[in-house]
């Protein structure tokens, strides 16, 4: 299990053991942003296409991918803090290596080695938040991880905007250095175990299964925004994935020590969030992706001026995540998710009209919107499902909500590439058929052609998060399970699985 049943969270305390945690994984997330605007700058540093540049985020993406599904054993195996410092140790390793290196192929390897640490934080995070603190106020703390989850990844085109304007790139990696450096030792001294260690056997085949399976799924999503869903190349792998996590599912649900316990998926408040989760996750990326495109590839404007137009949302949805928790914790998250869905739905709606004089302000205005919303459905959404599950699953909870979101993020960016894409060229033909390039230049064409691709692309998102909204609907304060009724569903599936083998 990952908590006894009668765990005594009294002794523990909570605020140095948050401060530490959160800090780690908002160094993690905020890494794993960064690198969006400071690509054009190392394409010309080591005489790379974008093709081979935009690994530096796709490999980040793809080993994060791969490690969560491990990380419910390795919360099983070693302590809270074991775990946490061998995770920032090992992204410190990958920062230094970054930061120091004279070539793409070492930059690359430092930044899989980071992926390698930060993929373990944010479920440990995630579990301590469910074994530490009671089902009524856990709205508050997950509102409060909030801040590593969102607002990192919100001021990281900010920052790295800034370092790219005025330092050379490795200063991003620098900086990280002494800031980790103060993270391990403040952990040595403020972070304790918070859960029981049980020394499971290592599932060695749903091991090699969810790394086949999550690695080339990720891997097809993640190439299929440039080379297209009909290549040979990304078939093949989506392909390859789907046969590996069919193959590991039935392994996992027959295994005695599985990997990642699905049976979590029994309960229905957690299988309805997950799917949400998808949806959300989507919506969530179109800002990340589709307004720093749009802004500085089309509009012109500078990486600073990019990020900065974000930040004023981030800081609105850091105010905010810890009132919704608030909220959360008093109200449940139905209706909060449905007025953040629906506030989010409005705002993105906002964007399917992008012009070449769309005003900055009102860009900001309509990000920002979209921010406010997004600070109210996020974790309770989330929290709602992990609350229901025993505690035996949480660790395999975190880590199976993390690896779906994940998944939605690949499946999400390839998704708004490839429509975003296909749009632009479509456009581009309406406008040759109709004689457009007799008035207008090439540029012009290309600009006004991407743009209304870019607008496509936001529309695809108001459709999912329409979805999202509608299933929202149905969410429910399910009381929490019990151990015994956890136990009862393994000795029957465990029943079940035996009679299957026969």
């Amino acid at each position: 299990m990952s908590a006894a049943a009668g765990f005594d969270s009294s002794s523990i305390k909570k605020g140095p053991l948050l401060f530490v945690l959160i800090l780690g994984a908002f160094i993690a997330v905020l890494n794993q942003t960064i690198m969006s605007v400071a690509l054009p700058v190392l394409m010309g540093e080591f005489s790379i296409q974008a093709s081979t540049a935009q690994w530096l985020t796709t490999g980040y993406m793809l080993v994060n991918g791969v490690l969560i599904p491990i990380t419910a054993y390795l919360m099983q195996r070693f302590t809270t803090r074991e775990l946490f410092q061998a995770s920032m140790v090992v992204f410190l390793g990958g920062t230094a290596l970054s930061a120091f290196a004279d070539s793409f192929e070492l930059l690359l390897a430092g930044r899989m080695i980071q992926a390698v640490g930060a993929g373990v934080i944010m479920p440990l995070l995630m579990n301590v938040i469910l074994t530490i603190f009671p089902r009524e106020k856990r709205g508050v703390a997950m509102g409060i991880v909030g801040l590593a989850i969102i607002f990192a990844p919100a001021i990281g085109p900010t920052v790295a905007g800034y370092v790219m304007e005025h330092y050379s790139w490795r200063t991003m990696f620098e900086g990280m250095i002494p800031v980790v450096v103060v993270v391990i030792a403040i952990a040595q001294f403020y972070l304790k175990n918070v859960t029981e260690r049980i020394f499971p056997k290592l599932d060695i085949m749903g091991v090699i299964l969810s790394t086949i399976g999550f690695g080339t799924l990720l891997y097809g999503f993640s190439r299929a925004g440039s080379k297209g869903w009909s290549s040979a190349e990304v078939i093949v792998s989506l392909a390859v994935g789907v046969i590996a996590l069919t193959l590991f599912t039935l392994q996992q649900l027959r295994s005695k020590s599985p990997l990642l316990d699905l049976r979590a998926f029994q309960y229905n408040m957690f299988t309805l969030t997950t799917i949400i989760n998808i949806a959300v996750t989507m919506v969530m990326y179109a800002d990340m992706m589709l307004l720093p495109l749009y802004l500085q590839n089309v509009r012109g404007y500078t990486a600073l001026e990019s990020g900065v137009l974000m930040l004023p949302g981030a800081l609105l949805m850091g105010l905010m995540m810890p009132v919704a928790g608030k909220l959360f914790d008093r109200f449940g998250a139905k209706w909060l998710s449905v007025i953040g869905m629906a506030i989010t739905i409005v705002t993105t709606l906002g964007f399917v009209n992008l012009s070449d004089s769309t005003s900055y302000t009102y860009l900001l205005l309509m990000s920002t919107g979209r921010r406010l919303g997004m600070a109210l459905f996020l974790m309770p959404i989330t929290t709602t499902g992990l609350n229901q599950l025993p505690a035996s699953l949480n660790a395999h909870g975190t880590a199976i909500s993390n690896t779906i979101k994940q998944v939605a993020g690949a499946i999400g960016t390839s998704l708004l590439v490839t429509v975003m894409t296909s749009s632009t060229k479509s456009h581009m033909q309406d406008m040759l058929a109709s004689g457009a390039a007799a008035n207008s230049t090439k540029e012009s064409l290309i600009m006004h052609a991407t743009i209304q691709g870019i607008n496509d692309a936001y529309l695809v998102i108001v459709g999912i998060g329409i979805v999202g909204l509608l299933l929202a609907f149905f969410i429910k304060n399910a009381a929490p399970a019990g151990e015994e009724e956890a136990s009862a569903a393994m000795s029957k599936n465990t029943q079940v699985s035996e009679a299957n083998s026969y």
